[in-house]
């Protein structure tokens, strides 16, 4: 299995596809915190201090490379599913489109160990993207506006000591990766239905963008809804950061979007195990 696994890594990571992500936000994110250093932070200021100066006294450096580190989190979490469903999207119609299935089964590989194995590496390629985009804004951003307490505004205001961020945004993106792996889970199981790499694509997008509508409207038959699409768990990262942190939801939060993960993983292994090999 290890053996299978580290092919499939192989495969994924000599493919031009799988750095377009890497590329993007390599290029995105400096440019953001450039603009923000020549002037743009003087923006954000503007609007702090419209919200707080009335009733807050505001001191020290608030702007800070966590502060943006966390805005950047807040900001980029709908984009990242785009550059993920790339590769997610391809691991199994990819394959299908190049017609090597029937190679890869004639190696007495059982198709279970196939997509255990491609799933792995669909997992690993999401945390090690979502860990570069973690990574680089909030190096990037420490580099730029140096460090301090975090603010938060979120329910009401809390400012949070420097010496517990290290800790705090490593558990905040180990949440936002589980997120990511159900995103890249329900491209897996989009991926087993057709031999289209685009296909899964634009079908993940569609569900993402269709589940943040209903749960951003306010309508009685959709807040019904809400709690049986994964994208409402989306911001458990963002709890990490609440004073008192509760880790009873965080940990309800963790077991759904753990269990959309698996639901989406099986039902791929379903499908693909009764599915018509004919390339």
């Amino acid at each position: 299995m290890i053996r299978l696994i580290w092919f499939e890594l192989i495969k994924t990571f000599t493919r031009w596809r799988t750095y377009i992500g890497f590329i993007a936000f390599g290029i995105i994110v400096p440019m953001v915190v450039t603009g923000l250093k020549l002037g743009g932070q003087n923006s954000f200021k503007r609007s702090l201090l419209s919200l707080l100066q009335n009733d807050f006294i505001i001191g020290g450096n608030v702007l800070n490379g966590w502060f943006f580190g966390f805005f950047f989190m807040g900001a980029l979490w709908v984009h990242v599913p785009i550059v993920l469903t790339i590769v997610a999207g391809d691991q199994i119609a990819g394959e299908g489109n190049a017609g090597t299935f029937r190679f890869m089964l004639t190696h007495s590989v059982s198709r279970t160990r196939i997509i255990a194995a491609k799933f792995i590496v669909t997992l690993i390629y999401t945390a090690v993207m979502v860990l570069f985009i973690g990574g680089l804004t909030i190096g990037l951003s420490l580099w730029a506006f140096g460090g301090g307490d975090l603010l938060v505004i979120r329910k009401g205001i809390l400012v949070i000591q420097e010496a517990r961020l290290p800790y705090l945004f490593l558990m905040a993106y180990g949440l936002a990766t589980l997120a990511m792996f159900v995103v890249s889970s329900l491209c897996f199981l989009f991926s087993a239905f057709t031999d289209n790499s685009i296909g899964p694509i634009i079908a993940t997008m569609a569900v993402i963008i269709i589940s943040i509508i209903i749960i951003s409207l306010p309508f009685e038959l959709f807040q019904a809804i809400r709690p049986y699409l994964f994208v409402n768990y989306f911001d458990a990262w963002q709890k990490v950061f609440d004073d008192p942190v509760p880790w009873n939801v965080i940990r309800m939060d963790i077991s759904i979007l753990a269990g959309f993960m698996i639901t989406f993983f099986l039902a791929a292994v379903v499908y693909f195990s009764r599915k018509d090999i004919l390339s």
